[in-house]
């Protein structure tokens, strides 16, 4: 009998740990340019690229009890053909015209540098997260070159573990803010402009 108890207690404790694992996440993001730079091209071409810059697609994971089960990643294909249309629509609100063929026109480049998600792994619970992304910008015409870097971090409190649904948006809402970053610089519509 005494052992029946252990046992039946033994298995609780096993379910309960192991309800504290996390499984993967692959999140497919959103991220959408909101801004509204001022315009200083005539429709001149702008070759518009974007490029995957990072050293993984694992952005970290979401801690808790089992951390290292519990992952998040973004693949290349999920993120930079959005974020190329994205590019694009910005080089269009800032009077330019995305030609990815045009010939000794100006380049912008733009290089997803950075995506994280670093949440604490010592607690049972995931309680918190902050989300981080990154932009490396290289804009070059005939005579000038600039290279800038753009970042935004948002730090998120949770009641419960966050869910695919809700970490898909936060990554996206990250992405936006450093995008409109990146094209709220005077500089990137200059550059582009000189002749």
């Amino acid at each position: 009998m005494f052992q029946r108890v252990l046992l039946s207690l033994f298995a609780a404790g096993t379910l309960a740990l192991s309800g504290c694992a996390l499984s993967p996440q692959q999140l497919n993001p959103d991220p959408q340019f909101r801004g509204q730079p001022v315009a200083v091209g005539q429709g001149q071409p702008v070759v518009v690229k974007v490029v995957d810059g990072r050293q993984s697609t694992e952005l970290g994971t979401r801690g808790g009890l089992y951390s290292e089960t519990s992952s998040i990643t973004v693949r290349s294909q999920d993120v930079i053909p959005k974020l190329q249309s994205q590019a694009e629509a910005a080089v269009r609100l800032l009077g330019f015209t995305p030609s990815p063929n045009a010939y000794n026109a100006p380049t912008l480049t733009l290089t997803l540098a950075e995506l994280k998600y670093q949440s604490p792994k010592d607690g049972l619970y995931v309680t918190e997260a902050t989300i981080g992304a990154t932009f490396r910008v290289d804009v070059q015409n005939s005579s000038n070159r600039y290279t800038g870097r753009y970042g935004a971090s948002l730090d998120q409190r949770f009641g419960m573990a966050p869910n695919q649904q809700t970490n898909t948006k936060l990554v996206s809402d990250v992405l936006s803010d450093a995008l409109d970053r990146v094209f709220k610089d005077p500089t990137i519509g200059q550059t582009l402009n000189q002749r």
